[in-house]
């Protein structure tokens, strides 16, 4: 926790409990979604935010609900809202923009935009984040907890196999060269630490697999979200590649590699090179036993990352008061100074370029150079992809690329039927 952090939650609570002792002042009650599971560090953090915003705001009154992973946030959401009780303002995926447009429950940014002050506070976000909430005119939310997908790599094993620890693979084929050196196997023949994992499980594949596509050129889903591209050939090369890592070139372990698992692997020595969200960041700075680099992912020749993480939504059904005071809240939540906090505080990269002039950010750079790849990655960086239907598409192309990886189908063949099935879904979305 850093000292910033720490003071604003004891004036935070010192200041409400003044309130408490005041007299009653009226107050507009709005609800905060945050997708994270109950208790913790994270909460504690959201919490001191939240003290802080009320004791600067004593007319308005924020519950904080914290409403399990993205997906079970997303669901209650959208059960509150089709009941007539939505949350006032929401932390979800930048790819559900057009599951909640479709739904008709989210209330454009822009419309709450009036004076100078705030299209100064607009202007300030990265454009490359603001891209994926822009929709038929209008900015539909705005980033918050966002981040890239980048390697971690373990210098003492890159050392130990005789490759300079400060020089990451920047292609494809030196990370298949640079894994096969750091493929380490027992006097049995058994693997006791890959070169490389990629996590291919339900809930992250489509969003790794993403990059390997836009390192090969090719893109998932179109700009409008009615069309995907599962089966051309830049896709379908991309997930050959990703199969030949273990079946040809024998440096990623077989079959399902779990998102949540893979930054204990990497820690632990199971894995020499990882990848994974900028927002594991913090963990892995904390509990590594060894010296570890940042680096961005190789191309195919060119580099590319992809986008991803949450934004800040504000829910059409409540009332016109309350809409007016999450606006508030969501532009305290977004300052230059609270962002580059909360980058500190998990990893996540800071969407606004004023949050990296703050001296929190400017001293955490200095201490944790690890944290600059990620915003210098930006540049090279695609979006996520977001089609209406969101969820069920993503399940049919993470079921796709896992009936790859486990060997139940060819790549080209789970492509393809991956592409006929979001066919059929996005149909009724095409004019």
């Amino acid at each position: 926790m850093t000292m910033t952090f720490l003071k604003r939650a004891l004036l935070g609570s010192a200041s409400l409990s003044m309130l408490a002792l005041s007299p009653a002042i009226a107050q507009t009650n709005i609800t905060f979604f945050y997708p994270v599971q109950v208790g913790g560090p994270l909460t504690d953090v959201i919490d001191g935010y939240v003290a802080e915003f009320q004791a600067q705001n004593p007319d308005i009154a924020v519950e904080a609900i914290f409403s399990g992973n993205y997906t079970e946030t997303t669901t209650r959401a959208l059960t509150a809202a089709r009941s007539g009780n939505p949350p006032t303002v929401a932390v979800l995926l930048a790819t559900d923009i057009y599951t909640l447009i479709d739904e008709d429950v989210v209330q454009p940014i822009d419309t709450f935009v009036t004076s100078d002050d705030d299209q100064e506070w607009l202007d300030g976000f990265m454009p490359a984040y603001l891209a994926s909430a822009q929709v038929d005119g209008h900015l539909w939310a705005v980033p918050f907890q966002r981040s890239t997908a980048v390697m971690y790599y373990n210098k003492e094993a890159f050392a130990a196999a005789g490759l300079d620890p400060e020089q990451p693979p920047r292609t494809w084929d030196e990370m298949v060269e640079f894994g096969k050196a750091l493929t380490v196997s027992d006097s049995s023949g058994n693997v006791t630490q890959w070169g490389l994992g990629i996590p291919s499980s339900m809930n992250a594949v489509h969003w790794l697999f993403g990059a390997l596509v836009a390192q090969n050129g090719g893109m998932l889903s179109s700009e409008d979200g009615t069309h995907t591209f599962f089966d051309s050939p830049e896709v379908i090369e991309a997930l050959q590649f990703f199969v030949d890592l273990s079946t040809e070139h024998g440096i990623h372990p077989p079959g399902i590699l779990e998102w949540g698992t893979t930054p204990s692997d990497f820690m632990q020595g199971r894995l020499a090179m990882a990848w994974h969200t900028t927002g594991n960041l913090s963990n892995i700075r904390n509990n590594a036993p060894f010296d570890f680099g940042v680096a961005p992912y190789p191309g195919n020749p060119e580099p590319a990352s992809v986008l991803g993480g949450g934004n800040l939504y504000i829910f059409s059904g409540a009332s016109e008061e309350q809409q007016a005071a999450a606006f508030e809240f969501v532009k305290f939540m977004t300052s230059a100074e609270l962002l580059a906090d909360w980058g500190v505080q998990t990893g996540y990269v800071a969407p606004r370029d004023d949050s990296w002039e703050t001296e929190t950010l400017r001293n955490f750079v200095q201490e944790v150079p690890q944290a600059q790849v990620a915003r210098m990655q930006i540049a090279d960086s695609v979006p996520e992809i977001s089609t209406f239907e969101a969820a069920r598409i993503n399940q049919v192309l993470n079921t796709g690329i896992q009936a790859a990886v486990i060997g139940e189908q060819t790549p080209e063949a789970a492509m393809q039927a991956a592409q006929a099935e979001a066919d059929r879904i996005l149909a009724i979305y095409r004019d």
